[in-house]
C-alpha cells in the first residue's frame, strides 16, 4: 500500500494552458492530475480541454467564446528514494469565436520542469491491522518562454491577444507542498500550490496564482489490474494582470471547482481521466465564466 499511496499522490503542478477574452485567468493555469503507478520513470501523452464564455454586461452584442485544446507529452523520474523529476511539453491548440470574428492559434506552449523532495515519510498498522501511511513533499519548478507571444499595446482589444497566445513569453516559477494520508486502501492528498510569474518582453505580466485541492481516492485491485475512482475540490485565485506595471482592468479573480476522474493501470500501462466542474467563481465582475474542463491520459511505466 505504501506504494500504491506514493503513485497516485496528486501533484498540483501540472502544466495547462487557459485564457478567456477579457479576465486574464489565462495562461499557466494549474490542473488536477494523478500520477500513475511507476517505480523508476514514466512517460505519457495527455489531452486537456477548457472553455470560457463572456459576454459584456453594458454591450450584450460583444460576447466571446473560448476554446482550449493542450496535448501534452509528459514524463517522471524517480532519483534514489526521495527525490523525483517531472517535466511537460505541451502542444496547445485555441479556438475563439466572438463578436470581431473567429481567431485560431496553435504552437508548441511553455515547457515545465519540477523537481519534488519527499521530506516525511511514515507508516504505522491500527489495531484492526490496517496499514497507515503519511508523506509530504515538497517542490520547486520552472516553466520556460519556449511558446508564441506577442501583442500589440496600442491595440484597445491587447487583453484578448493576449489570452490567446500559445505561450506567455515569460520564464516563471512555481513551488509546491503535498501531504498524502492513506488508511489501507483509502486515501486524501491536500495540496496548495504558488506560481510566480515574471514580465515578458512586451512588458506584460500575468498576475500570481494561488492553488489548493484536495482529493479522496479509493484503490480497488485484482490481479494486475488497478482502479483508482477520485474525488475532490480545486481552489484557484489569480492575482491582476500588468502591463507596464499598470493594473490590466477586469483581469484576476477566483474559481471554486469540483472534480472527479479515475485511473486504470494494468501492466505498465495507465489510462486515466478527469472531468472539473465550476462551484463558484468570479472573473471579470462575472462578464466570464469558466465552463467545463477535461483531461484524459495513457502513460508507459518504463
Amino acid at each position: 500500500m505504501k506504494k500504491i499511496a506514493f503513485a497516485i499522490s496528486i501533484f498540483l503542478f501540472s502544466f495547462a494552458c487557459s485564457a478567456c477574452d477579457i479576465c486574464g485567468c489565462g495562461l499557466g493555469n494549474y490542473y488536477i492530475g494523478l500520477l500513475p503507478q511507476f517505480n523508476h520513470s514514466f512517460l505519457g501523452l495527455r489531452y486537456k480541454y477548457s472553455s470560457f464564455h463572456t459576454n459584456i454586461k453594458n454591450e450584450p452584442t460583444e460576447f466571446s467564446k473560448d476554446f482550449f485544446q493542450t496535448i501534452e507529452v509528459w514524463g517522471g523520474m524517480n532519483i534514489g528514494k526521495r527525490w523525483q523529476i517531472l517535466t511537460m511539453l505541451p502542444f496547445n491548440n485555441i479556438h475563439q469565436t466572438s463578436d470581431d470574428g473567429t481567431l485560431n492559434a496553435k504552437g508548441l506552449g511553455d515547457i515545465a520542469v519540477m523537481g519534488n523532495y519527499k521530506v516525511f515519510e511514515h507508516s504505522s498498522v491500527t489495531a484492526g491491522k490496517k496499514l497507515v501511511s503519511q508523506q509530504v513533499w515538497l517542490g520547486a519548478g520552472i516553466k520556460l518562454a519556449t511558446g508564441k507571444f506577442s501583442i500589440d499595446s496600442s491595440d484597445p482589444d491587447f487583453v484578448a491577444q493576449a489570452n490567446t497566445q500559445v505561450g506567455s513569453g515569460s520564464n516563471d516559477f512555481m513551488l509546491n507542498a503535498l501531504y498524502n494520508i492513506s488508511i489501507d486502501k483509502f486515501g486524501v492528498t491536500t495540496g496548495a500550490n504558488y506560481k510566480i510569474n515574471t514580465t515578458n518582453n512586451d512588458q506584460y505580466f500575468f498576475g500570481n496564482k494561488f492553488s489548493a485541492t484536495s482529493m479522496a481516492y479509493y484503490v480497488f485491485s485484482k490481479t494486475k489490474t488497478i482502479i483508482t475512482p477520485n474525488a475532490g475540490l480545486m481552489f484557484d485565485h489569480t492575482e491582476a494582470n500588468l502591463l507596464q506595471n499598470q493594473k490590466v482592468d477586469e483581469t484576476g479573480g477566483y474559481l471554486l471547482s469540483t472534480a472527479a476522474g479515475v485511473e486504470v493501470s494494468f501492466n505498465k500501462i495507465t489510462l486515466g481521466c478527469n472531468v472539473q466542474l465550476p462551484l463558484s467563481q468570479n472573473f471579470a465582475s462575472a462578464q466570464t465564466t469558466t465552463q467545463i474542463k477535461g483531461m484524459f491520459h495513457v502513460t508507459f511505466s518504463l
